[in-house]
């Protein structure tokens, strides 16, 4: 019986010594879980207030916009507990365009998913769904979609001082979109071929296709960004289907599917690992004839020790190495590849001439359409619009 005690005692003097041990062993752990951001999607419902949007027959666009945007946000709410879901807005208010990239700018937001209706004059009976990303359009039918969602701003009392004197009416505004390089590019064109895939299976619309044009909402916020066109309110019997609760839920579904495949891509990136069977390609820009090893030049960026802006058009960006010879080149040869953020982004073409690498950069886009004009400094990847400044400043001083 004294034994017995005395054990009794040991254990209670040790229980409080063993929590503490556990605790303690268990606490980094519970910080790094509270420490961990959660994934943010902001979603825009475009229009709203005094600001209709465009108008149907018996419906708004503002409205619309609102409803989808909100079954979406629920979706993602309900299926995906790590994520956080800002609207900026989620009732009938007007919000100024600057105002909606500055809610995902400072919510740090890892998409900005932007919620509009299209239409069309003339009568014209038009159906499908498109998704837009940010860059110059290409056509007319492009930069008539950009002059109409950037009138938002005509609005806002103060457009002319917020916006820098941009006229969202007139095409010579639109100039500044033709240098303008998104760093996101890549990441929002995948994101806006998921959603044009989930549309085209998941709602059954007809696909009217990724597209790029001078959108001032995207231009604007620091995240990968699509603005989506869900129909045209200007043919009746769209406009019936986007009113329809059903046509709604599967428009909102099918953002939903693309939003988690993108997801769920970004988290397999951030813990992927190389393997050595999956090789980069090989190095193939102008080096010393001492080649370093294939793991220093992962981590280097194109042209080093080269004094003018070297300008090179990046193809596709990708979680994992991609072998040479791979379907993903199509069959492209000479192309180089750099890292940064834990993607491997590949490059054709090496100049300090900008015209040159421009008009590459056309011959590309018939293959890669989301191919875009990247510029480095001294080894160092650096701003491609302070870049082509350099250029054009060293051209005229020779």
């Amino acid at each position: 019986m004294h034994r017995h005690s005395n054990f009794m005692r040991l254990n209670k003097l040790h229980i409080p010594f063993i929590v503490t041990c556990i605790a303690m062993l268990l606490l980094p752990l519970c910080l790094a879980s509270a420490q961990t951001k959660a994934f943010t999607v902001v979603i825009d419902a475009g229009h709203g207030g005094h600001d209709p949007g465009a108008i149907g027959k018996t419906s708004r666009e503002k409205n619309i916009n609102l409803s989808v945007a909100l079954k979406l946000g629920k979706l993602i709410r309900t299926n995906c507990t790590d994520t956080k879901v800002i609207y900026t807005r989620d009732r009938d208010v007007f919000v100024p365009l600057a105002k909606r990239a500055e809610i995902a700018n400072n919510a740090k937001a890892d998409l900005f998913i932007s919620i509009h209706t299209n239409s069309l004059g003339g009568n014209q009976k038009v159906k499908g769904a498109s998704t837009w990303t940010l860059g110059l359009a290409k056509s007319n039918a492009n930069l008539e979609v950009a002059k109409r969602e950037n009138a938002v701003i005509l609005y806002e009392d103060d457009y002319q001082t917020r916006y820098a004197g941009f006229n969202p009416n007139s095409s010579e505004s639109y100039i500044i979109f033709e240098f303008m390089q998104d760093k996101y590019m890549s990441q929002s064109v995948h994101l806006a071929s998921l959603v044009q895939k989930e549309f085209k299976q998941t709602a059954r619309r007809e696909d009217r296709g990724v597209h790029q044009a001078g959108f001032l909402v995207l231009k604007a916020s620091a995240m990968p960004s699509i603005l989506v066109e869900l129909g045209f309110i200007s043919t009746p019997e769209e406009e019936r289907y986007l009113n329809t609760d059903s046509g709604q839920n599967a428009l909102a579904r099918s953002i939903y599917r693309a939003f988690l495949t993108y997801k769920k891509e970004q988290e397999a990136r951030t813990g992927e690992s190389l393997t050595p069977n999956n090789k980069p390609l090989p190095d193939t820009s102008s080096r010393s004839s001492s080649t370093p090893s294939n793991k220093k030049r992962q981590e280097e960026a194109p042209g080093k020790n080269v004094s003018a802006p070297l300008f090179k058009v990046q193809i596709l960006a990708s979680t994992r190495p991609i072998s040479e010879g791979s379907r993903e080149l199509k069959g492209l040869k000479n192309v180089d590849f750099y890292r940064e953020k834990g993607m491997y982004k590949y490059t054709c073409g090496s100049s300090t001439d900008y015209n040159e690498i421009l008009r590459l950069k056309k011959q590309l886009s018939r293959r890669f359409k989301g191919a875009f004009i990247i510029a480095f400094k001294n080894g160092k990847k650096t701003d491609v619009e302070t870049a082509i400044r350099e250029y054009k400043k060293n051209k005229n001083n020779n």
